[in-house]
């Protein structure tokens, strides 16, 4: 039977429902697994665990700075109480549970920051803008991605060297113990971690699911999660 990825969307928005991109959609399904979309608000994270293979912590706003040590910078959005709440206590668990998990943006950060890492609030105040890591007033736009060999992402996605679609205004400043840095950005911007003690726990910050659809490199990603998902969800 096909793994049944859980992924997280966005906040309840103004018309009262849940939203979530598509292409995360897709790119799960065009791997082989099966969809199941957990909206903000569940508590009991053990139960909603238990019903499926794989999860899948997505993009979306910022998180609230009081969980990052920070500060309110004039560039934070969508910031939401109840998504924090519910998507650090998932991140948490993964973790303890060894649970096959597929961090993307915002959802690199999050894992980051449950396990005591912290934020760059605004990018560009640190690296500056020689390379956009999103265009304004909140676009995407493609830069290179440096993979560090001997790595398990180098390993899934078997390349060193890309261009990937970028759409983020934060990014991970300190690395929370457990997670090594497995990809960077020219600017020296941190692109993805991975738990090497962890059976499968890969977070980028760029969006693969933008472009899985016409790039084989990106689709890897999900195919190699949804593989993992399958050989260790629970007989």
């Amino acid at each position: 039977m096909a793994a049944l990825i859980g992924i997280t969307t966005y906040g309840r928005d103004e018309d009262n429902r849940f939203p979530l991109p598509g292409e995360y959609v897709d790119a799960v399904r065009r791997a082989g697994g099966i969809p199941v979309l957990i909206p903000p608000g569940e508590d009991d994270t053990d139960a909603m665990l238990a019903r499926v293979d794989g999860l899948l912590l997505a993009g979306g706003g910022d998180l609230d700075p009081e969980h990052n040590q920070g500060r309110c910078h004039e560039s934070i959005y969508m910031t939401d109480a109840e998504r924090d709440g519910t998507e650090l206590k998932l991140a948490r668990a993964v973790v303890d549970g060894g649970f096959p998990t597929l961090c993307i943006c915002r959802g690199i950060q999050v894992v980051n920051v449950a396990l005591g890492g912290t934020l760059h609030e605004h990018l560009p105040d640190v690296v500056g803008e020689e390379i956009n890591h999103r265009l304004p007033p909140r676009e995407s736009t493609p830069h290179a991605i440096t993979v560090h060999a001997e790595t398990r992402l180098a390993a899934i996605v078997g390349e060193l060297q890309f261009t990937a679609a970028s759409w983020h205004h934060q990014a991970i400043d300190a690395v929370a113990a457990g997670l090594i840095v497995s990809a960077e950005a020219p600017d020296g911007t941190i692109e993805a971690v991975e738990m090497p003690e962890h059976p499968w726990l890969i977070a980028v910050q760029w969006h693969p699911e933008l472009t899985a659809h016409c790039d084989d490199t990106q689709q890897r990603l999900f195919d190699a999660f949804v593989q993992a998902a399958e050989e260790l969800k629970s007989p």
